[in-house]
């Protein structure tokens, strides 16, 4: 046990045998080390040693569990608040009996590994002080082979023989720590510098003035969706499918790439970087500009008097206090626009109803100014199952009569434990999201509709891939054609499928662009 918890690795990728069949160095300083001390101080050695092991051991099964969901390791000083959005994940994808169970069983077997960690380590110490001269014999050959090993690079199934892989993994977690720290003060700093901060109202976003705004993100839209084989040909089809029909309907379109702060998971992140034009990449980062007064998209929009602003927040079910950071008027969540129907997993209604609210609550009402929206859609939220269904626009109601949709879907038991199934239906879920808002645009959409829609992340890593980019699609729609024609340098590609080759910006990027696209006018804040 002593063993494999120190070589054990910290990814799922790298969990095979050729692991454990290395030398570690821990071990043969360990070895030593009790070897000389007298009894009492060699047990609280060992005994703290061990406890330090069994801790190592469980940050080395959370990294593998936040590589394979968020592509990326666990952050000691930042990631415990997601361990409760886990919870709560599981808890609407697996009921609430399941996730009571496997909270208790997951924090026993935690308490339990330490435990018996600690107590494999004193009992190893015992052993080989009972047993001095063979084990200091040991200790010394063992020594030797390890430094022949490492200075000659010897290396047995492509891995190196000699191994010092519990003490990296510290290191590890120690620079993250460090790192997070030093990021803290220093991404402060930069919040507080903005380009457009100081810019006067009327200089503002002067080229959409008249404009009904709509900024969507479709959740888990990544570039996986378009281009992995298993799950591109049915939404590359509705992309293209799609694209006509607006076309008809007097739409055109214009689509690139963003790259994401975040992948797989978190998707406030996501959103605050691409409205903020800051690299938020973290639980910290977030609280601090979101505490601040940075000049988000959003809030630029309410700035100039100009449009009534508005956020349609299907998958808020608290208290949200970020809604003044992003300058809306007024926010609806899960609860506030009228849905009666059942919950799709972790989604609280299918975005085809969110949309309809949408546009009954705010977007066709007569106004005196134009509106800005931002509209969060999460039917593409893990764990795809089940996905709703297209029905007639009319029928909506209050959404009752997705009952019979949701029990006819498939268990999301049945699909979160397979890598195919999630693939599958992870790309149903796109052609769903993204033919809901489109259907939407062509039926309330007006001469002065600008949709501006994007993905906030790729899809976790089992479905999008190990070594998948980050990379989002983001497209633009509006009939009139001056909107598109102040991006034209952007190359975008035309249409809603954005071509290969298409421009690839950092996510935080956008911001700036579009607006010195749409007429505004630098004027910086400086720290």
């Amino acid at each position: 046990m002593v063993l494999a918890a120190l070589l054990l690795p910290n990814s799922l990728a790298a969990l095979r045998p050729n692991r454990f069949t290395r030398i570690p160095a821990e071990a043969i300083v360990g070895a030593a080390l009790v070897l000389v001390l007298p009894r009492r101080p060699r047990v609280v050695v060992a005994a703290t040693a061990g406890t330090a092991l069994g801790v190592l051991t469980l940050l080395n099964v959370l990294d593998m569990g936040f590589r394979e969901y968020l592509g990326r390791g666990f952050n000691l000083v930042l990631d415990w608040s997601l361990l409760d959005d886990a919870q709560s994940y599981l808890k609407d994808s697996m009921g609430e009996a399941t996730t009571v169970a496997a909270t208790i069983g997951v924090v026993l077997l935690a308490v339990l590994l330490v435990v018996v960690t600690a107590l494999a380590t004193v009992r190893l110490a015992n052993v080989l002080a009972a047993n001095r001269h063979q084990a200091t014999t040991a200790t010394l050959i063992t020594g030797t082979v390890w430094v022949t090993c490492s200075a000659l690079g010897l290396q047995l199934a492509g891995v190196p023989v000699a191994s010092d892989r519990a003490a990296s993994a510290v290191v590890v977690q120690a620079d993250r720590v460090r790192d997070t720290l030093r990021d803290e003060a220093a991404f402060a700093k930069e919040a507080r510098a903005d380009t457009f901060g100081a810019t006067p109202p009327g200089q503002l976003l002067t080229d959409l003035r008249g404009k009904d705004v709509v900024f969507a993100f479709i959740e888990s839209y990544g570039r996986s969706a378009i281009e992995d084989p298993v799950m591109s040909p049915g939404v590359t089809r509705t992309l293209d499918t799609r694209t006509e029909a607006l076309r008809k309907a007097g739409y055109s379109a214009r689509s690139g790439w963003l790259t994401s702060a975040t992948y797989g998971g978190s998707s406030w992140l996501g959103h605050s970087t691409f409205l903020s034009g800051l690299w938020i990449d973290n639980q910290q980062r977030y609280r601090t500009v979101t505490s601040g007064d940075h000049l988000t998209l959003t809030k630029a929009f309410k700035k100039t008097g100009a449009w009534d602003t508005v956020g349609i927040m299907p998958g808020v079910q608290k208290r949200w206090p970020e809604a003044e950071f992003y300058g809306l008027d007024k926010v609806y969540n899960a609860f506030q626009l009228g849905y009666e129907g059942p919950k799709f997993s972790w989604s609280t209604m299918p975005d085809q109803y969110a949309l309809e609210a949408f546009e009954r609550l705010e977007h066709g009402k007569k106004r005196d100014r134009p509106l800005m929206s931002e509209v969060i859609l999460t039917s593409s939220h893990q764990p795809w199952a089940p996905i709703p269904k297209l029905v007639d626009w009319e029928d909506l109601g209050d959404g009752s009569l997705f009952d019979a949709v949701e029990k006819a879907g498939r268990n999301p038991r049945d699909v979160i434990t397979s890598k195919t199934a999630s693939r599958e239906e992870y790309g149903k879920s796109i052609e769903y999201s993204v033919t809901s808002l489109t259907q939407w645009l062509e039926r309330y959409g007006t001469d002065d509709t600008v949709l501006v829609f994007l993905g906030d992340h790729q899809p976790i890593a089992r479905v999008s891939g190990e070594k998948a980019s980050r990379d989002v699609p983001v497209s633009i729609v509006a009939k009139d054609p001056k909107v598109l024609d102040r991006i034209a340098a952007w190359n975008w590609t035309e249409g809603l499928r954005p071509a290969a080759d298409a421009p690839v910006w950092k996510m935080n990027a956008f911001r700036d662009r579009f607006l010195k696209a749409y007429g505004s006018t630098p004027h910086p804040t400086k720290d």
